[in-house]
């Protein structure tokens, strides 16, 4: 889809958000809610040096903006307003947006100081969403509301349920994303490169700062891919076979992709059999994906996901004992601790479904929502050489299930782990965004 289609859809996701804002406030007693883009904040109380901006997702839910102290007004029966502080300085200039299609679609606020939005409130109750720093809701009205749990929880589901315009940015970033998987599919195959070379070339490849990127890329090699989030890269170029695992999205309008890829090379038994526990892992996850529906449960999604877990690590030699032994005794949560995945939109981890606990045996789990149309989330699972967990499980009765010799030839591996993002249709169908334009998920590069 490209940026006219994108422009055309962002007009009609306006319109659908304000209806969706004008029923939620009411049915919560709300009359007004100012959204506030968030302020910039310093890296350390010891310079002057900023991070760079991390728009409040509710924010970026109206419009593709990266802009510090910016807000928007939602007023039932009133037009939409957008207020824009003006920048007066000459050292930074804030991002150009990648659309200016949202500049017909409000209200200008006009002015440059945060007082004047008090015009444009009415009277009643008015909530605040976002940070206390910066423009914050003193300058808003003294009625306002910070943050209130019950107008915040319903406006993080609301961002569950994607409008066409949402679904277009999150297909566009996932191509983005898949340029830059492949980029390093290739670099693996061909080239002796070291974390920080494959970092680099992703970012090249995707057209990414690092500070634009929708989370730290996770690129490690060999015994660092059993650090789940490592991104303390090294600089050397690893010798000879090993693994590659690549976390790593890419951004459209704000809408986040989130992909993995686990890839082997060289020779050897060691090799070939890593190999095999790659093809186990993603013919497991495309079994997860095609079982994920509209009505079910995430979280019993996820159960079965340790039942299938069970299965790979009996294939691959590296466990025995029947799945109940596996999954009760706690040696699929040995090799595979986190969750199935999570909720994902303008946030990496977005939090619109994880409103309810899960069990205490899944306390990593980020989606215990019920599958709905409309939703989007990523599903995958991992096997990982973990020294801390498997340690500790072969301290226990249970480690008699595990194959420890292979597990210690296989260790220097570090992992593996397959990732794609899906969306669940209205007919509740499961379109899978991330295969369209990236088919593998992993193996011998």
């Amino acid at each position: 889809m490209d940026a006219k289609e994108l422009d055309v859809l962002y007009r009609t996701h306006v319109d659908e958000l304000e209806q969706s804002y004008a029923s939620t406030l009411d049915r919560l007693g709300w009359d007004a809610v100012v959204i506030h883009s968030g302020s910039l904040v310093k890296r350390s109380e010891f310079d002057d040096q900023f991070w760079p901006l991390r728009p409040t997702p509710a924010f970026q839910h109206w419009l593709p903006l990266v802009e510090a102290d910016a807000g928007v007004v939602v007023r039932p029966g009133h037009r939409t307003r957008l207020f824009r502080t003006v920048s007066e300085t000459f050292w930074e200039r804030p991002p150009k947006p990648e659309s200016q299609a949202f500049e017909d679609a409000f209200e200008p606020a006009g002015g440059r100081d945060w007082r004047q939005i008090r015009d444009h409130l009415g009277p009643g109750r008015v909530a605040f969403i976002g940070e206390q720093r910066g423009n914050g809701p003193a300058c808003v009205d003294d009625r306002a509301q910070v943050n209130p749990t019950d107008l915040t929880h319903a406006l993080d589901a609301l961002r569950t349920r994607k409008t066409p315009y949402e679904l277009g940015c999150l297909v566009e970033a996932n191509r983005r994303a898949s340029v830059g998987h492949e980029t390093l599919r290739k670099a693996f195959r061909e080239i002796e490169a070291s974390e920080m070379d494959l970092h680099l070339a992703y970012l090249q490849a995707t057209g990414q700062d690092d500070g634009e990127t929708p989370y730290k890329n996770i690129v490690a090699l060999g015994r660092n891919a059993s650090t789940l989030h490592h991104i303390a890269y090294g600089r050397r170029p690893a010798q000879g076979g090993g693994s590659l695992l690549v976390d790593a999205g890419a951004v459209c309008r704000g809408y986040c992709a989130d992909i993995t890829r686990t890839w082997v090379k060289g020779n050897g038994a060691a090799a070939t059999s890593f190999e095999a526990l790659v093809c186990g892992v993603e013919a497991m996850q495309q079994r997860l994906c095609a079982l994920a529906r509209a009505n079910l449960s995430y979280e019993a999604l996820h159960d079965e996901s340790h039942r299938h877990v069970a299965q790979v690590l009996r294939d691959a030699g590296l466990a025995r004992g029947s799945t109940d032994e596996l999954v009760d005794g706690g040696i699929t949560r040995a090799f595979y601790p986190h969750g199935l995945g999570h909720s994902l939109g303008l946030q990496t981890h977005d939090v619109g479904c994880a409103l309810r606990k899960p069990r205490q045996d899944n306390p990593f789990l980020r989606n215990t929502s019920d599958i709905a149309p409309r939703q989007v989330f990523t599903i995958e699972p991992g096997i990982y050489f973990i020294p801390e967990l498997l340690e500790a499980l072969r301290a226990r009765p249970e480690g008699h299930l595990v194959d420890w010799t292979t597990v210690s030839a296989l260790s220097p591996f570090g992992g593996v782990r397959i990732e794609d993002d899906v969306y669940v249709g209205d007919s509740g169908a499961v379109r899978n965004l991330t295969r369209e334009t990236l088919p593998a998920g992993g193996g011998r590069v």
